[in-house]
């Protein structure tokens, strides 16, 4: 059809062409990142799920521990790890356990906050593509529309045939340009409620693990007797 939508492509100029490749090229990156975010996400959320319930039914701190070491690639395995260094190091240090519960609490935040900023990873390249692709889209609406007026300006004719491929590139580029934003966008906030979830879901195992740091410690404090009452 000489009016298809590849045959108007054809026909647009070198800008117009770059343009709509550019948009092309946003769209296959931003729809392979959100692929690969969905299947992350989704991982890290079913992990740290499992995770924290066989964590919670550990017997200790060593045995809860060793339940995350088989799954290196869980959300909540760094943080554990974090948690267990500065464990160690407090109890090795000899700090009380006020002190060594304060330390696991920062370890514990700083090891979310590691996960997070992971899994938060690229995202900026959805946002990047949501708010660039219709100006992008809208730049080649403007050279089209330009196109138009040089050419009626050089044929000396304002007829449809004179002005119809500038105005068919142009509003080409608007509808590509919206076509790559709109689902970035979706994306975007999408995967925005995603790791909201999962933060929640580390927050709570960051509490989960500092309960079992604190019944640790006053298992193994000693029991000082005053008359017949222990203290």
């Amino acid at each position: 059809m000489e009016f298809s939508f590849f045959s108007i492509i054809a026909q647009a100029s070198l800008v117009a062409k770059a343009v709509l490749t550019l948009l092309l090229v946003m769209s296959v990156a931003s729809w392979g990142m959100m692929i690969q975010k969905y299947i992350a996400l989704n991982a890290a959320n079913r992990k740290a799920l499992s995770g924290t319930e066989h964590f919670e039914k550990a017997s200790n701190l060593r045995e809860a521990v060793q339940s995350l070491g088989s799954d290196p690639a869980s959300p909540l395995y760094y943080i554990a790890h974090q948690g267990v260094l500065e464990f160690n190091r407090s109890k090795e240090l000899g700090n009380s356990s006020e002190v060594v519960v304060d330390n696991v609490r920062r370890s514990l935040r700083q090891g979310v906050a590691s996960e997070l900023s992971r899994l938060q990873r690229s995202l900026s390249l959805l946002a990047t593509t949501a708010n660039t692709a219709p100006f992008i889209g809208l730049f080649g609406t403007v050279w089209g529309i330009m196109s138009s007026f040089h050419s009626i300006g050089l044929l000396k004719s304002a007829s449809l045939a004179t002005v119809a491929p500038g105005i068919s590139e142009a509003l080409i580029a608007t509808a590509v340009g919206l076509a790559v934003a709109v689902p970035a966008t979706v994306g975007f906030n999408v995967f925005m409620g995603k790791l909201s979830q999962v933060d929640t879901l580390l927050v709570n195992f960051a509490g989960v693990f500092l309960n079992r740091v604190q019944r640790e410690l006053n298992a193994h404090r000693p029991v000082q007797r005053m008359g017949n009452t222990e203290l």
